[in-house]
């Protein structure tokens, strides 16, 4: 119609918003909100940008604005047996101050979406969604609760606006916090996939916060969310107790390179409505034990096939530079139409390991690791050799972010 520019679509900002533009920040859209792609310093470009600013994550400690991740309070009696039925994975086991990844399924066996959930009293749990997700899991809980299971205690609220959060990576994440933060973060007292309740000392006086050790960037790191009001006050007192540890805040380029260096996956991109659990390497999520949403459709044969795409790791061989979108072959000079294997679906410059990495769903991927492929792009009239490799580049054992 007649709606252009701005008006065009709803415009959401986080707390920190304004601190983002004043730092001069390059602003991108996601899922409606304006998030920071990085932060270029005069002459530097937004690459360069972005690759000083994953660096400085595994080296030294950094911070990015993740108040956008879909926030969802759930609460009543029902609430373990409810995400029994929603995620792949157990949840009547997890303790009060815990969290836990999980995963769910579309009725038909295919990923939905990923996210945490965490047990903040015995009947009290949050619940965090992907960005892009957000509305459509909210929507699909009240679906569930209204119309399947009725029967079921469990009062779900979206609080997603009224949290601003704030994830802090690297090395020194642990010691920047242990300034603002009045309590012990030691591996006994509080591990990974902890939670708590904590008061945050700001320039202002403390805010109650909420303090999770989880970690995105595969990096020892924690999330901080508190009131939304108190973002701002929040981000400053970070990075004004990060200065001497040498903080960098970061934004969705790095935060991208990050995930593709550990082989995490996103919704869109590896979970692109195809995709089962296991074609994503995370088959032992869906719990044997238990009954789930999507689970039944899970043995179809078209779903179990030996040659399923797979999701695995390329290296980009011979010094070349990965092409955009690249698509996998056997032979870049085969005969029209040469069969394709599989496509990129993330790519990126790792500045921490210097070279060329992507992330590609592969017909029997995991058969594949250690074989030499082509990347080809017909439209970027490019064609280079790729390595095949597990998808994690970087402290496969995990052991960096439980230091």
């Amino acid at each position: 119609g007649h709606a252009a520019g701005l008006q065009i679509e709803p415009v959401r900002q986080t707390a920190m918003h304004a601190w983002h533009v004043q730092q001069g920040a390059r602003m991108v859209n996601g899922g409606l909100w304006r998030r920071p792609h990085s932060y270029p310093r005069a002459g530097e470009s937004e690459f360069d940008a972005a690759n000083r600013e994953a660096l400085n994550v595994r080296s030294c400690v950094g911070v990015v604005d993740v108040s956008t991740l879909g926030k969802i309070e759930l609460q009543g009696r029902d609430v373990a047996e409810f995400l029994n039925r929603m995620y792949c994975n157990r949840w009547d086991t997890l303790q009060v101050g815990r969290c836990r990844y999980g995963l769910m399924l579309r009725e038909d066996g295919i990923v939905l979406d990923d996210g945490t959930t965490s047990r903040l009293a015995d009947q009290h749990y949050l619940m965090t969604t992907t960005t892009v997700n957000a509305v459509k899991v909210m929507q699909n809980i009240e679906l569930l609760l209204q119309n399947d299971w009725p029967d079921l205690e469990v009062f779900a609220t979206s609080v997603t606006e009224q949290w601003a959060a704030a994830a802090i990576s690297g090395p020194n994440a642990r010691a920047l916090l242990s300034t603002l933060l009045g309590m012990d973060l030691s591996n006994t007292a509080f591990p990974f996939l902890a939670v708590a309740e904590c008061q945050l000392r700001t320039a202002s006086g403390n805010i109650p916060a909420r303090l999770f050790r989880m970690s995105y960037s595969g990096e020892s790191a924690y999330e901080v969310h508190v009131p939304a009001s108190q973002g701002l006050a929040m981000w400053e007192a970070i990075i004004s107790a990060g200065e001497p540890l040498g903080i960098m805040p970061y934004g969705t380029e790095a935060m991208s390179t990050l995930r593709i260096e550990k082989g995490h996956v996103v919704v869109g991109a590896e979970a692109d409505g195809r995709t089962t659990a296991d074609d994503l390497g995370m088959g032992k999520l869906v719990t044997a034990a238990k009954w789930c949403i999507g689970k039944p459709l899970l043995n179809r044969p078209d779903l179990t096939r030996p040659d399923r795409w797979q999701l695995v790791g390329l290296t980009a061989l011979d010094g070349a530079e990965m092409p955009r979108a690249a698509k996998l072959v056997e032979d870049p000079d085969s005969a029209l139409p040469n069969a394709m294997l599989g496509h990129v679906t993330a790519w990126c410059w790792s500045p921490n390991l210097n070279a060329w990495l992507a992330l590609d769903l592969l017909a029997a991927g995991r058969q594949r690791h250690g074989q030499t492929l082509w990347a080809v792009s017909p439209l970027a009239n490019a064609k280079i050799r790729v390595r095949v490799s597990a998808p994690c580049f970087i402290d496969p054992d995990g052991e960096r972010l439980r230091v």
